[in-house]
């Protein structure tokens, strides 16, 4: 009885509310005896245009689309297995809305695991890099182009296995492993004989207004990086309620160091964001730009404006200055910068549009 309820409630809401995305209005579709069952989700689409002028292929890439911005629907389910112990499960897709049968829909955020009050959450499956969730997390406050810091796909999203402490008066502890096999690389190659699990993880510290966290996470050649390792820390304080500052240090050696400062502020319906990021290569970057004539540095920025209409309807603005003026080629790995970096010229990225939220 209890399963076809639950299966009448999801086809129920699936068919009144269509796409689902991740908020804070997920619906309810079934809760009893400890076991719930949210539908959550969100429609986005919007305009936008500018950034890099060309891809490797040299396409041109920069002229206005009218695109979906992340739209996504989800259910997320728990069941309560004792007083101090949960079971978890989080299923997520990301559809293409903007045209028919473009590239598919992306699985992300879906996982598995056991939550414990007194000792704290183990959790396998795709889900973000934890460097995102302590050091990067401030400064993730745009829906597309605006975070410089090493993002939640960075080595993350897909076998792997993660551990989050209880939080101990404001501490808690991240970490992460992300597996590797070398299962489809051709019989014999080097690539089919290794065997990697890159890690990743940090720490956070919370008092009141006072946001503190230091990570890293791991970046070998074998798992198609630069093979050195992303350090980093961040600060963020609520100086008033509505207006907060952060402020980052990041730092890949042989690739680049980046600084950040941000800010965000919210009133009434209103809310507005607004970081600067100073960017310097490093090492064989560093050398291969300079071998080629080109800067070393740079600065970007980024800036959104967002109105609320309703409580499950907004409206967005959001602009994206990179200061790009290198390219290097995504099949690149390693320090091995020399044959494969060549300029690129940016502009302003632009991106509005409107959100419905479920």
């Amino acid at each position: 009885m209890k399963k076809t309820l639950l299966a009448t409630a999801i086809a129920g809401a699936i068919a009144a509310t269509g796409m689902m995305a991740t908020t804070a209005q997920a619906a309810t579709v079934y809760d009893q005896d400890g076991t719930r069952l949210d539908l959550y989700g969100r429609i986005a689409l919007g305009v936008s245009g500018g950034g890099p002028e060309v891809n490797e292929d040299g396409d041109k890439i920069n002229g206005s689309e009218f695109r979906d911005v992340y739209s996504r629907f989800g259910l997320r389910g728990t069941q309560r297995v004792s007083d101090d112990l949960t079971a978890f499960g989080n299923f997520e897709l990301r559809p293409r809305l903007d045209e028919v049968n473009r590239d598919g829909q992306q699985v992300r955020n879906s996982f598995l695991g056991l939550r414990s009050n007194a000792f704290g959450t183990v959790q396998a499956g795709n889900f973000d890099n934890f460097y995102l969730n302590t050091v990067a997390a401030p400064f993730d406050v745009y829906l597309d182009r605006g975070l410089e810091l090493t993002g939640g796909g960075f080595q993350g999203r897909g076998d792997s296995v993660g551990y989050i402490s209880p939080n101990l008066e404001g501490f808690q502890v991240y970490l992460m492993g992300k597996h590797y096999s070398g299962n489809g690389e051709p019989a014999g190659s080097e690539g089919s004989n290794s065997s990697t699990i890159n890690t990743a993880g940090g720490a956070v510290y919370e008092i009141d207004a006072l946001r503190l966290a230091l990570g890293y996470t791991q970046d070998r050649e074998s798992a198609g990086g630069v093979g050195e390792n992303v350090y980093g820390g961040s600060a963020s304080y609520e100086f008033v309620p509505g207006f907060s500052g952060r402020l980052a240090y990041e730092s890949q050696s042989d690739f680049e160091d980046k600084i950040g400062v941000g800010m965000t502020y919210a009133m009434n319906e209103w809310a507005f964001n607004l970081d600067y990021y100073r960017i310097e290569s490093q090492g064989d970057l560093k050398a291969a730009q300079e071998d080629a004539n080109l800067d070393t540095s740079r600065n970007a920025w980024a800036a959104g404006a967002y109105y609320k209409v309703s409580s499950n309807f907004d409206v967005f603005a959001e602009l994206h200055e990179s200061d790009q003026g290198t390219l290097i080629d995504s099949d690149t790995t390693g320090s091995d910068f020399t044959d494969n970096v060549r300029d690129l010229r940016d502009s302003v990225y632009w991106l509005t549009g409107v959100r419905y939220h479920f």
